[in-house]
């Protein structure tokens, strides 16, 4: 049984939580968004990391991963973007690429908003992992681990990362 952590929106952000989650994963897929900065780079280098860049993403990372990636995984045809949106709102190139592609994952991020659903017209299964950086409008940072043998999707497991903390400074 292979488990992949698919996380999204970091935005340079990666703690220790997150870390230690992606030590019992075969592999990690990234929704774009990354943030670029020396820990994201270490982080890049380090683990088997699949992705796609987002639109905060600068060259470092547009230079390494591609808008649409398309893949298959222990069977499992996979196609990744960070702007794409969901079932029955699809954006207009992703709905066309899942019509040809045929994928039986589908995964996006940028929303900051997690789901899971399953596509019953074009057979597909959703999942946006949210958002597990500290940027954005989300309150909950999450990320999803995935497992996956003999060709099924098995245990989606949500995890929530905690609280996203902002600090406000009292004017007396």
């Amino acid at each position: 049984m292979k488990r992949i952590a698919i996380i999204s929106d970091t935005h340079g952000y990666l703690d220790n939580q997150i870390m230690k989650k992606f030590n019992s994963c075969d592999e990690i897929w990234h929704a774009g968004d990354f943030g670029y900065n020396d820990k994201i780079d270490g982080f890049i280098k380090d683990y088997k990391v699949k992705g796609v860049y987002g639109n905060i993403d600068g060259h470092q990372i547009r230079n390494l991963y591609p808008k649409i990636n398309k893949f298959i995984y222990e069977g499992i045809k996979v196609l990744m973007t960070h702007i794409g949106g969901y079932p029955k709102k699809y954006n207009t190139q992703i709905r066309e690429e899942i019509r040809l592609y045929k994928p039986d994952l589908f995964i996006s991020g940028h929303s900051h908003i997690l789901k899971v659903i399953y596509d019953n017209k074009y057979n597909v299964l959703h999942i946006n992992p949210g958002a597990a950086g500290k940027e954005g409008f989300h309150q909950i940072r999450t990320l999803v681990i995935l497992q996956i043998k003999n060709k099924e999707m098995l245990n989606i497991e949500v995890i929530e990362l905690g609280h996203k903390t902002t600090k406000f400074t009292s004017i007396d």
